[in-house]
């Protein structure tokens, strides 16, 4: 099946304590910040984005997919670490990032110009965009059901501390963003098990990934996600 992206997005290719942790995280994260001015664009003013971090360039750099040519700008430390094993996931089994289709990849932005309150997670670093043109805030365009098991998967590794904007109200599906604050220590744990880097975490392949159809995959994804959008 080709993987190419076209502006119809990608329907064209292709115990306890964690269950305990992703319903401390759903709180904030499934509450969805809904439009701003009804939809409208408006100037995000805050000097925080909505998920409680603060709006500091300097804590951004250039950071590459592994795997891939393509690059995009994200908070250091932790946060770029988890969403970057996002995008990884992403290229792998959904569809590549680097090609220039569907809008690649996208993070961090300086225009305070929101059309959602939690689009002002970029201006903090800590959101990613995934193919954005073939997914657009409030599109109609869905992904293939074994596309969106993929993203479940994913959302699982991530143990509650990402939002999907497939999830939010309007819906971004291209959107992905930090769920906790500054403070997380989960956030820190869950990087830290996801490096890439030479010991740190549980080193993999870039493409080597546990199997998104296993049952027991499904039944804590589908918890997970019960978990974040209750």
């Amino acid at each position: 099946m080709s993987r190419t992206i076209t502006r119809r997005g990608v329907l064209a290719a292709g115990a306890a304590t964690a269950v305990a942790a992703w319903i401390t995280h759903a709180g904030p994260a499934a509450a969805a910040p809904g439009a701003v001015s009804n939809g409208k664009s408006a100037e995000w003013t805050r000097d925080r984005s909505v998920n409680g971090w603060p709006i500091t360039p300097d804590a951004v750099s250039t950071h590459l997919v592994e795997g891939s040519r393509a690059s995009v700008d994200l908070r250091d430390g932790p946060v770029a670490t988890v969403l970057l094993h996002i995008a990884r996931r992403w290229h792998y089994e959904i569809a590549p990032l680097d090609t220039g289709q569907g809008g690649g990849i996208s993070g961090h932005t300086t225009s305070r110009t929101v059309a959602a309150e939690f689009e002002s997670t970029y201006l903090s670093g800590t959101a990613l965009c995934l193919h954005p043109t073939a997914y657009p805030l409030g599109g109609s365009e869905g992904l293939w059901p074994h596309h969106e098991r993929i993203v479940r998967d994913i959302l699982l590794d991530c143990e509650g501390t990402v939002v999907w904007g497939g999830d939010l109200d309007p819906v971004k599906r291209s959107h992905f963003h930090i769920a906790p604050g500054p403070d997380s220590d989960t956030l820190a744990g869950v990087a830290e098990r996801l490096s890439p880097l030479p010991g740190v975490g549980r080193t993999r392949g870039a493409g080597a990934v546990r199997d998104p159809a296993h049952p027991s995959r499904r039944v804590k994804a589908r918890r997970l996600e019960r978990a974040q959008n209750s």
